[in-house]
């Protein structure tokens, strides 16, 4: 049986359609590890993967397990360079995004007296905007998606992003292609409304276009996750 967990690693998956030979990397959790594997493993074969830190692998493991196959070192100056130069697609988290897909990993409230500290702006930055970025954001929900970020850590369509590719979230898949840059709606996952969408969203959506539903995994698909992920680890990231 297809679960959302499935519906949205496949989803992230297709964020990677038409990469070709660049470093594609999950960043944050089982759910993105997994789509950049996937889709190496089907519809994208050229795409470079890594063992998480720094070994680029021949073969594409299961989540847990060492490569058997290892076809170079990437310490940290070649990522950089890759990043530099756009060689890498980068699906990240966020604590907070806005309509135009700034996000925030930063802190929360007042960056001179915040509420909470979190990771700092790390890469963010120079991922967006050098690189094809996208988003896995595991609940949807206004405190998430929010009118304004209190910092910006990535940028977003209205500060030079280079190609915000995608945002994938356990109610959805939304995209930035609309004449203004702004978030719309693509689709909705089996069982999902546009209106309960809406309703977690803190910002005017975009939802004027042919809104559809998510495409289910094919069984291959399926096949191959359950071999990169027998124990299932992406069931514990997604909120149903």
């Amino acid at each position: 049986m297809t679960s959302r967990a499935d519906v949205c690693v496949v989803a992230c998956a297709e964020a990677f359609r038409g990469d070709g030979e660049i470093l594609a990397a999950g960043i944050g959790g089982a759910v993105t590890v997994l789509a950049a594997r996937l889709a190496r493993l089907t519809f994208e074969p050229e795409l470079i993967t890594h063992d998480g830190v720094c070994l680029l692998t021949g073969d594409v493991p299961a989540l847990g397990r060492e490569p058997e196959v290892v076809e170079g070192w990437l310490p940290f100056r070649e990522h950089l360079w890759l990043v530099l130069n756009g060689r890498r697609h980068v699906m990240l988290g966020a604590s907070q995004i806005d309509r135009h897909g700034n996000t925030n990993i930063s802190c929360i409230g007042d960056w001179a007296r915040p509420k909470a500290q979190l990771l700092g702006v790390r890469g963010a930055p120079g991922n967006t905007r050098c690189d094809p970025t996208s988003y896995w954001i595991p609940r949807h929900s206004p405190r998430v998606f929010v009118p304004a970020v209190d910092m910006v850590s990535g940028l977003g369509t209205d500060r030079g992003a280079h190609d915000l590719r995608r945002v994938v979230t356990n109610l959805a898949v939304l995209d930035f292609r609309t004449p203004d840059g702004s978030m719309r709606l693509v689709s909705v996952h089996p069982g999902v409304r546009v209106d309960d969408v809406v309703a977690a969203t803190g910002f005017e959506l975009d939802v004027s276009g042919d809104v559809g539903e998510t495409r289910q995994p094919t069984g291959e698909e399926l096949r191959v996750l359950d071999h990169l992920d027998p124990g299932r680890a992406r069931e514990r990231e997604v909120a149903a």
